[in-house]
């Protein structure tokens, strides 16, 4: 049995009756990804099912007929995108705003919003399930990093020493006067600071998000570089956040969502401190911070 403290461990039930359910940021995703290598590395690949050919960009007409009798090699992830390698080339799969993927029995009843089945030889199905379709299943045989999607992309936050990162985040930073929750949020910087974890590591570090990126030195980003893998690092343990349609296998809330210390807290008293969070938007994106721990001339 699985314990409230340890909800990502339904990703290894073998039951097959898993949900990977919205994955907005990088933690979320990391879950995905280490969800289904569990049940398709080393599957072959029987039959792919398309039943909704329209997502963010459309999923190639071909798919089944280049995928029949490969074999699932790796599950990876850079930034927010899982990269299925197989033996002629990758998937790329991104879950939007509201997509997950699930390991499924191949009898399993299809429901709304089911568009694609990748059905293994162990009659196992990774079912991609997104009802705002804004997610995307694309195939490619050349290599994956030089995708137009993934090309540009800038570090992940997690394989580098949070001293190395700050020094490149505070390197990157120079003359920029966007608000600094904005340029950890840049993917093109670093990938998978989503808004949740922006809002976090920003008040762990006691920087406010408002504070232009230029004005930051050294030592603020390497904090920042320190809270931004914290954060994460925890996020990751726990299984994931609960958002708006974010929910666990079981149906109820991912677990991390307890923990958050600001994000959706306008109006509470501080964790740290008592003061009342407060909150704007930033960038069209809903910032909550601290008046007294994030304080700091703008």
């Amino acid at each position: 049995m699985c314990s409230r403290k340890n909800l990502v461990c339904q990703c290894v039930n073998p039951n097959l009756n898993q949900v990977y359910h919205k994955m907005p940021e990088l933690p979320e995703v990391e879950t995905t990804r280490r969800g289904i290598a569990t049940h398709i590395k080393g599957q072959i690949i029987k039959t792919v099912i398309v039943r909704e050919q329209r997502l963010r960009w459309k999923v190639p007409k071909n798919l089944s007929k280049t995928l029949t009798g490969q074999q699932v090699q790796q599950i990876n992830r850079r930034g927010k995108y899982l990269l299925i390698k197989c033996n002629q080339g990758h998937l790329i799969i991104h879950l939007g705003m509201s997509g997950n993927l699930r390991i499924l029995a191949t009898d399993t009843p299809i429901k709304k919003h089911d568009h694609v089945d990748i059905i293994f030889t162990n009659d196992i199905c990774l079912r991609y399930h997104d009802p705002r379709r804004f997610g995307c299943i694309l195939w490619t045989s050349e290599p994956v990093l030089n995708h137009r999607l993934l090309v540009n992309l800038g570090i992940e936050p997690l394989e580098m020493e949070p001293e190395l990162m700050g020094k490149y985040l505070y390197k990157h930073a120079q003359r920029r006067r966007m608000a600094v929750k904005q340029y950890i949020m840049n993917a093109q910087i670093i990938v998978g600071v989503g808004n949740i974890y922006a809002n976090e590591a920003l008040f762990l570090a006691g920087i406010h998000p408002l504070k232009t990126a230029g004005s930051l030195n050294l030592e603020d980003y390497q904090r920042l570089a320190n809270k931004i893998q914290q954060i994460l690092n925890q996020a990751i343990k726990m299984g994931g956040t609960t958002l708006r349609d974010f929910t666990n296998s079981s149906g109820n809330p991912g677990y991390f969502s307890q923990k958050l210390q600001v994000y959706g807290r306008a109006g509470l008293d501080c964790v740290q401190c008592g003061n009342t969070i407060e909150q704007q938007k930033i960038g069209q994106r809903a910032s909550y911070y601290c008046p007294v721990c994030q304080l700091s001339e703008l």
